[in-house]
């Protein structure tokens, strides 16, 4: 039986060339052993980063159906998942999943395997259902702050447990070299990662993909001392760190244009020199989570970054 640990993951990126899997593979993930006794044939994918992520590696015919995807494919990867079968527009129950008699569920969220959803994971592991939830956002044991390493760990896993090394290999070195050629900005910027709410800001803080991305692209988080992913902030507290831009992501529930209406609608933010200059960046919902899109979505921030212009 051939184990491999998460944290094993970046041994296997330094190898040139993978060996086939040896199956049973047996690895640790969020705190779970799982077993995978052959490269999964039928997989269901939950949130956009799962699903993004076995397309890039070429296995859109082992998919039988998604659910809660976060918005659109990105056009390189929009034809190979054209035919994906949708199960339900948010988080879909455990017959459902169980109705497309799955061998392997992967979940882009912890939250996903629960009774009232995907179902647990003891519980799918007894049908003969293997699982995995994208480290990134594990919560039973909490990651530590993430890095891009840490993501094509996660994709050199999926190779791994799909006996698709050369793939994921491929992959890896190609996001690689696109970081490599990003240029952080050296103007010394401050940001605030602005994802959704209205009473109270939504915001990227210090341990997951948008602290990750904004460091990248040589941004200073403001909320970087806060050691979580994600947190309510206030508008008060983002008034007083008075950001020199404003990241805004944009998803159909609460778009980028919602966002900046209510950033100049609002007494307390409407002054903020962002707002006054319209100094924002856009990201779109599927990229701003730990996944396939954030090297990408780097570049892009970086590129709306450059062209904006400061007194």
């Amino acid at each position: 039986m051939r184990l491999i640990p998460f944290a094993l993951m970046a041994a296997l990126l330094a190898s040139p060339a993978l060996a086939a899997t040896t199956y049973p593979l047996t690895l640790e993930n969020c705190g779970v052993d799982v077993t995978i006794a052959k490269a999964p044939e039928r997989v269901v994918t939950i949130k956009s980063t799962a699903t993004e992520l076995l397309l890039s590696l070429g296995l859109a015919d082992k998919i039988v159906g998604v659910g809660f995807q976060d918005g659109p494919l990105p056009e390189d990867l929009a034809a190979a998942g054209a035919n994906l079968k949708v199960l339900a527009e948010k988080l879909p129950a455990q017959e459902v999943v169980l109705e497309t008699e799955p061998d392997f569920v992967y979940g882009g969220w912890e939250s996903n395997f629960a009774a009232d959803g995907a179902g647990e994971r003891p519980a799918l592991a007894q049908l003969g259902v293997a699982s995995y939830v994208a480290p990134a956002a594990c919560r039973t044991i909490k990651p530590p702050k993430l890095t891009f390493d840490a993501l094509f760990g996660e994709i050199a896993e999926m190779g791994a447990i799909f006996d698709v090394e050369p793939a994921a290999t491929a992959l890896i070195d190609k996001q690689r070299a696109e970081l490599a050629g990003l240029a952080a900005d050296s103007r010394g910027l401050t940001a605030v990662w602005y994802s959704s709410g209205t009473k109270a800001p939504y915001v990227g803080a210090g341990s997951n993909a948008p602290a990750m991305i904004m460091e990248a692209v040589g941004l200073e988080n403001i909320f970087a001392d806060t050691d979580e992913g994600w947190f309510a902030a206030s508008w008060e507290a983002v008034v007083d760190a008075n950001p020199s831009v404003i990241v805004l992501v944009d998803s159909a529930w609460n778009s980028a244009a919602q966002k900046k209406k209510l950033l100049a609608e609002n007494p307390i933010t409407s002054k903020l020199d962002a707002v006054v200059h319209e100094r924002y960046l856009i990201i779109p919902f599927p990229a701003s989570e730990a996944g396939v899109r954030n090297v990408p979505a780097a570049l892009d921030l970086a590129a709306q970054l450059k062209a904006l212009t400061f007194d």
